[in-house]
């Protein structure tokens, strides 16, 4: 059991302190479930910080210290001995505040800002041909009066109320060997963890060191690409001092389309045809994703069965990278029958005779009952469900009860 009443770790994975390894692998796995950036591309900073307290529960030496003395013991060691910065910073990669606020290392070693993610909705048509378009987004980047300093040279110190932090941490003993922690956000520097002198601050970006900037971006989408690619533009994301900037990732999103349905490099698509055509041939027409008039014929003598599936090689989808080679097009006939009485009687027995012969009828016996076809509405249920109706209804007549048959029964 934690001696520091700090649990934000535990909190943030929804799990009691003193929880068992396999209960906390458990809640682990289905919050990264939930909020990983695949399934959920706006909750990134949700999902570091699952992955942040998983990293630091899962492990015994570093559980061991969160428990005995809570964030302040990790950054800072057991008993808050010094050079532990520089150890915390080498195990965690910038501390909890900074991973926290969602940034990470890069391979140069220094702090990685967060990727910036934008969903980008294309047509089937923009997958198919590929397509060049311009996407403005606004992002932060250094102002370039201050250089990103926040005011003139030797201006910004370090806030003395917090050591540059950005958060006080106090300490209130509740019993012997028992206390708790608490921490808030510093009030001199406003969580900044720096300070600069009103009469000092840049005028461009008012200390903030960052300034707006709208960015156009060219996005290429190349043909054959799929639902769910990512288009990514390096180091493209927003600036920030001594932070190495992040991507900017654009998340393909596919429009429904009136016709085809992709599957991977396949297209599929359903035409509808007369009880004539499935049975004489046919001859159909229809407009490809390129703009291309495409002609399908079938030839008379071979029949085309309701529901039944023809393909058609090389008319899919082109392949992502190596569009000369394309998938298939599967065409879903629907075949539809004559309204009742569509012919004369004296038509009709023209029709059977060209017609394939009816299959013999078996013998009758004298016994047999016969019984009549009629329209079946999915509507309304099976018969069986009204006949139970009926005879609820009799029931309540014979009995005198005038309610329905179910409370008659419980009577």
């Amino acid at each position: 059991m934690a001696n520091v009443a700090d649990t934000k770790l535990y909190d943030i994975l929804g799990v009691p302190p003193g929880v068992s390894d396999n209960e906390l692998k458990k809640a682990y796995r289905k919050l990264a479930k939930e909020y990983h950036p695949d399934k959920n591309p706006n909750a990134g900073d949700k999902f570091k910080e699952i992955s942040f307290a998983y990293e630091v529960l899962s492990n015994p030496e570093k559980r061991e210290l969160y428990d005995r003395y809570g964030e302040q013991g990790l950054r800072e060691g057991s008993g808050g001995s010094g050079g532990m910065d520089d150890i915390f910073s080498h195990i965690f990669g910038g501390g909890l505040f900074g991973f926290m606020g969602n940034q990470s290392r890069s391979r140069n070693g220094r702090r990685r800002g967060e990727d910036m993610m934008h969903p980008l909705k294309v047509s089937l048509e923009d997958l198919y041909n590929g397509k060049t378009t311009k996407l403005q987004l606004s992002k932060n980047v250094l102002c370039s009066s201050c250089n990103g300093q926040g005011g003139k040279s030797g201006a910004v110190q370090k806030c003395a109320a917090c050591r540059g932090r950005g958060m006080r941490i106090m300490i209130r003993q509740l019993a012997p060997g028992m206390v708790q922690q608490m921490q808030s956000v510093c009030s001199d520097c406003n969580g900044e963890g720096e300070v600069i002198n009103e009469k000092d601050r840049c005028k461009k970006c008012e200390g903030k060191k960052v300034i707006k900037e709208v960015k156009i971006l060219e996005v290429h989408v190349d043909k054959g690409m799929k639902h769910g690619q990512r288009i990514t533009f390096t180091g493209e994301a927003d600036q920030a001092p001594g932070v190495e900037p992040g991507d900017i990732v654009l998340l393909l999103q596919e429009k429904e389309h009136e016709m085809f349905q992709r599957d991977g490099n396949d297209l599929h698509m359903t035409h509808k045809i007369g009880l004539v055509e499935a049975l004489c041939g046919f001859q159909f027409t229809f407009k490809h994703l390129d703009a291309r008039q495409i002609v399908v014929k079938y030839p008379p003598g071979k029949v085309i069965e309701p529901g039944s599936v023809r393909v058609v090689r090389g008319e899919g989808m082109p392949q992502y990278r190596n569009p000369f080679e394309k998938g298939d097009l599967y065409i879903k006939f629907d075949v539809q029958f004559p309204e009742n009485n569509w012919i004369s009687p004296e038509k009709l027995t023209e029709l059977e005779d060209l017609l394939p012969s009816r299959p013999e009828v078996p013998n009758i016996i004298s016994e047999a009952e016969e019984v009549e076809l009629q329209e079946f509405d999915t509507t309304r249920g099976s018969s069986g469900g009204q006949r139970r109706e009926a005879y609820n209804d009799s029931s309540d007549e014979e009995s005198g009860h005038h309610g329905p048959g179910v409370q008659c029964a419980h009577q």
